[in-house]
């Protein structure tokens, strides 16, 4: 479970992170 929690959330700051870089894309 912690696992998969752990996984989400580098998915998600890694998504963040992704579109903060490239804002015009989107």
């Amino acid at each position: 479970m912690m696992t998969l929690l752990f996984i989400l959330s580098m998915v998600v700051f890694s998504y963040l992170v992704y579109v903060l870089l490239k804002p015009e894309k989107f």
